[in-house]
């Protein structure tokens, strides 16, 4: 909620639903059964996401504002979990299509960490990483940018990590699209894109399809 470039942002209306109801309702469509849970700051503006996650039905975690790695860690260690797929609450427009492939790729091949960042439009993409993983990167990822973004101690050891890349059809690469929610026009841009749509849930095809005609 401390957003300064938007602030408010996580919870700012997006067509029929906070941006943060846009990330939990897709994820109901995932093949897969996930525990999900939304792991924010122990910040007081943050009781507000505490709040819509109690109205949602969702678990809600709470760390530190500024280690998000510690944060994500401690999250992990108290709910068990073996793997952990990490979707920011900026990006309204996950594929879940994608994002359950990605999870097949990720647990057949053994890999450490897997995404699909450089295959589809910014702010789509997912990515898996395993608790072992993240354990490691908690321990030795000592920079700044290592507890600020999570995976950057992952992205910079690719000799340490067995990482995999989920390829996906033609249609959807579009690595250079943005449709991430950073900034007023971003979210004019997300907001724009859900009010024309016959859909609850715009697919990644035609939110590509939809740009292309307005671009």
């Amino acid at each position: 909620m401390g957003s300064t470039r938007l602030p408010n942002k996580v919870l700012k209306p997006i067509g029929h639903l906070p941006l943060l109801g846009h990330v939990l309702g897709r994820l109901e469509l995932a093949k897969h059964q996930l525990t999900i849970v939304v792991a924010t700051s122990n910040q007081i503006q943050d009781d507000a996401i505490e709040a819509y996650c109690k109205e949602a039905g969702a678990s809600c975690f709470r760390g530190d504002e500024q280690d998000v790695l510690d944060r994500y860690y401690q999250c992990a260690k108290q709910y068990q979990f073996e793997h952990i797929v990490r979707l920011t609450a900026d990006n309204p427009f996950t594929d879940i299509e994608e994002l359950d492939s990605l999870i097949d790729l990720h647990l057949q091949q053994g890999y450490a960490f897997t995404h699909s960042f450089s295959q589809l439009p910014i702010g789509v993409g997912a990515e898996i990483f395993s608790f072992e993983a993240l354990e490691k990167s908690w321990k030795k990822g000592h920079e700044p940018h290592h507890r600020e973004h999570v995976d950057e101690y992952l992205i910079e050891n690719p000799a340490v990590f067995k990482t995999g890349i989920h390829h996906v059809p033609e249609k959807k690469n579009k690595p250079d699209l943005r449709l991430t929610v950073d900034t007023e026009d971003d979210w004019k841009k997300a907001n724009h894109l859900v009010l024309q749509s016959e859909d609850k849930w715009l697919t990644t095809e035609r939110i590509v399809e939809l740009c292309s005609a307005s671009a």
